[in-house]
């Protein structure tokens, strides 16, 4: 299945093309703090122009749903549900969490692994697995502490911005934990979790995991009439 993928949830600004093989037909990513909204459309024609048959050769498209930049998670899955009416191809959500540990689960058979990303305040975006024992953690926003809490005994291997906070909360608790990156997901972990996705289950709708931390001012909110 010739997929699509795109990410904008965290710090990359991301688009790949992934044949029915797995092959590389065409990638490009840039770091990103802001500015998603305006690099995310010509980084996908970009990518698009090198692929053989254009959008037209697509079978799916896949996008990042988060937990992530409230702002990216929304650029990302306008392009990604606007190409999808335009090509008439299915999207499917991947979600953030699950792109991060992707690679750790293919190169690794035993084990506890986490996601993590950096919530601010304290606190992180956690998904943890068991190779044995499946989800050990569901995704969730959670405070650091309560975090290492739930991880159990370890051994650890952490992925993602918020696995250095984790890791020193585990070492705290004397339960040991490796850091095995603290990058964004890789975009090809995306797009293979994009291809055997499900499209009446993985739907291209936001994972926030918490409230926006911009509140409306009650006190000076205007009368209605």
């Amino acid at each position: 299945m010739r997929i699509l993928a795109i990410d904008t949830a965290l710090d990359l600004c991301s688009a790949c093309v992934v044949d029915e093989a797995g092959g590389v037909v065409a990638q490009e990513s840039m770091e990103l703090a802001r500015g998603h909204a305006e690099a995310l459309l010509p980084l996908v024609e970009r990518v698009m122009a090198r692929v053989e048959g254009g959008f037209g050769s697509l079978e799916r498209i896949a996008v990042t749903v988060g937990p992530g930049s409230y702002t990216g998670l929304r650029v990302g899955l306008s392009a990604a549900r606007a190409l999808g009416l335009a090509t008439r191809r299915p999207v499917v959500g991947v979600t953030t969490l699950s792109a991060l540990l992707a690679p750790l689960l293919a190169a690794h058979h035993d084990g506890t692994f986490a996601a993590a990303i950096d919530a601010r305040h304290g606190a992180v975006y956690l998904l943890a697995l068991s190779a044995g024992e499946g989800i050990l953690v569901p995704p969730a926003h959670l405070p650091v502490a309560e975090a290492a809490e739930r991880l159990g005994p370890g051994p650890v291997t952490l992925v993602g911005s918020g696995a250095p906070a984790l890791a020193a909360a585990l070492h705290a608790r004397g339960v040991a934990a490796a850091v095995a990156g603290t990058g964004g997901p890789d975009i090809l972990s995306v797009a293979s979790l994009g291809q055997v996705a499900d499209p009446a289950q993985a739907l291209p709708r936001p994972m926030y995991l918490r409230g926006a931390d911009a509140r409306p001012q009650d006190h000076a909110r205007l009368a209605r009439r």
